[in-house]
């Protein structure tokens, strides 16, 4: 089994890390992430029966554990405000992450930006799709879906986020350049 494991890791640890990074958008959590995929692997791998590749596998597993740290931060949001009152105090930060200033090309941020509008389903089609480069048929095998969802969710995410991209830059001033995805 350490054998096997070590293969995994050393084939696919980047593309799962990049996948939960694109996905959760900051690097100590992605790495967290990363650990939380291999633990269940650990944990399933004797179960797992070779209907897909280890790779789709990996991805389903990494976007399992993806969806359980966003529901994990949605209620550890909601108790946040919650207690907050928002009545006597405002709180704004303006201030750009890390990881907004790393993404120096204008393109690309705005493409995340983009992006992160998209719904859940359209992101991940997106990412697994043109950033992790899976094709149709490992897509779908990742997210448990058929083909034709693949299909149709890609087609309806990229259509969204040329759309958004585009209102980004008229509200930017750029209208004059042309979207390309």
């Amino acid at each position: 089994m350490e054998d096997t494991f070590q293969k995994i890791y050393e084939k696919y640890h980047q593309d799962i890390f990049q996948f939960l990074f694109y996905m959760v958008k900051n690097r100590e959590q992605a790495e967290d992430l990363v650990q939380e995929v291999y633990i269940r692997v650990l944990k399933s791998y004797d179960r797992f029966e070779g209907r897909s590749s280890e790779k789709t596998w990996l991805f389903s597993i990494a976007r399992h554990v993806a969806i359980d740290w966003f529901r994990k931060q949605k209620t550890v949001k909601q108790r946040i405000l919650d207690k907050f009152d928002w009545d006597n105090q405002q709180v704004q930060d303006q201030s750009p992450l890390p990881e907004e200033i790393a993404l120096q090309n204008e393109e690309v941020q705005r493409m995340y930006r983009s992006l992160d509008k998209c719904s859940i389903d359209q992101q991940t089609v997106i990412i697994l799709r043109y950033i992790q480069g899976l094709s149709i048929a490992e897509t779908a095998d990742s997210l448990g879906w058929t083909e034709s969802k693949v299909k149709t969710t890609q087609h309806r995410g990229i259509k969204t986020l040329k759309k958004l991209m585009e209102n980004l830059m008229e509200k930017e001033g750029s209208q004059n350049e042309k979207i390309r995805v």
